[in-house]
């Protein structure tokens, strides 16, 4: 049986530059994600051209946007690439160059040229679920994130910054803080 062997990680998008090439349907659902998650994301962009709606979220987010075709020199500073063209031979010139600067790089809708899936993301206040299918099925991974959203209760982010305090007033060593948070949170989950 094959599995998913990604690692998820919560990237702090305001300590990192991110670009986003292209300025298209995709790389507004792309900014429009990364937005949604991340507000405070440091993002550029570069496009000999951008949609309205793309215009649109560039301006609510203070994204810096470049209108004309990428240049090499784009990725300097860069720690994360999103390539949204639809120039195949462009895409994978960006993926090879980001390789070779060490730049993960995704590039939309081709799993071979991707160092990073973007996933589904639940937001619920503190609590952020990523969902990801490998790159098998963005649909799977968007119906698992509505479901969570319907099901998680807002009420979360409360029972999350009781949960904090509690933890700061416990004494004893690391195991025994984890077996205390353990047994006070055991009802949040049914066991088998």
């Amino acid at each position: 049986m094959e599995r998913n062997t990604l690692y998820p990680i919560f990237v702090k998008t305001e300590q990192i530059k991110i670009l986003i090439v292209g300025g298209g349907y995709v790389a507004a659902e792309k900014l429009g994600f990364l937005t949604k998650s991340s507000p405070n994301a440091q993002i550029d962009m570069v496009a000999p051209f951008f949609r309205e709606e793309t215009l649109a979220l560039v301006d609510t987010f203070g994204v810096h946007s470049i209108r004309r075709p990428f240049l090499p020199i784009d990725l300097d500073g860069i720690q994360m690439v999103i390539v949204a063209t639809d120039n195949p031979e462009l895409n994978e010139r960006i993926y090879r160059l980001c390789r070779i600067k060490g730049i993960l790089v995704n590039v939309a809708d081709n799993p071979p040229l991707c160092d990073f899936y973007m996933g589904g993301i639940v937001t619920k206040g503190n609590l952020k679920v990523a969902i990801s299918t490998n790159g098998k099925s963005p649909t799977v991974a968007k119906r698992l994130r509505q479901l969570f959203e319907e099901i998680l209760p807002e009420e979360l982010d409360e029972l999350l910054d009781n949960l904090n305090a509690y933890r700061v007033t416990l004494k004893g060593d690391f195991e025994d803080k984890v077996a205390e948070l353990n047994r006070v949170t055991r009802g949040l989950v049914t066991e088998k």
